[in-house]
């Protein structure tokens, strides 16, 4: 896998600092242990609704990958759309790789 984003979300993974699908997500930014979501390029405005109401009210930032649900599916090993990522230091180094895209 040449994708560094993908990759590092695979390195999230396996550390348990990921979360995946939208419902668990929402519980994630409620309790206070999201510090970043993400969402595929493909993903259901349904599906990112409540999401994004939570992120707004909790003031976590959310992004979009720039990835299909397929290709995140792959390389997490498991069907996703959205995502949270509960460790700071995981959060601040996605964003970096993200805004260098």
């Amino acid at each position: 896998m040449n994708d560094r984003i993908l990759s590092f979300l695979g390195i999230c993974r396996r550390a348990k600092k990921l979360v995946i699908g939208a419902e668990v997500t929402v519980e994630s930014v409620q309790t206070g242990k999201s510090e970043l979501i993400l969402y595929a390029s493909d993903a259901s405005q349904n599906s990112l609704k409540a999401v994004r109401r939570a992120a707004q009210e909790h003031g976590v930032d959310m992004r979009c990958v720039n990835r299909g649900k397929e290709p995140l599916s792959l390389a997490l090993g498991r069907l996703c759309a959205v995502l949270s990522v509960e460790d700071k230091g995981f959060a601040q180094k996605l964003c970096q790789l993200l805004d260098s895209e």
